[in-house]
């Protein structure tokens, strides 16, 4: 992302989760071995940090409850 955003810096750029990052969190959330929320928004951040500012997510409607 990083290596797009720094080539074409005036142009929108996306990133998504894949649905097996998202079917591998919820897993491991289920087991109790992470924190659902933390990880998913930690994946988010680091999408907007590399340089997206456009992010595709099934968390979407999670993350627009935990953030308000």
């Amino acid at each position: 992302i990083r290596l797009v955003r720094d080539r074409f810096p005036g142009v929108p750029l996306a990133a998504y989760n894949v649905s097996g990052e998202f079917s591998m969190v919820k897993a491991a959330a289920e087991r109790g071995w992470i924190d659902e929320r933390s990880v998913a928004l930690e994946s988010l951040t680091a999408m907007r940090r590399a340089g997206a500012n456009i992010l595709l997510t099934y968390w979407a409607k999670d993350a627009a409850k935990w953030l308000a």
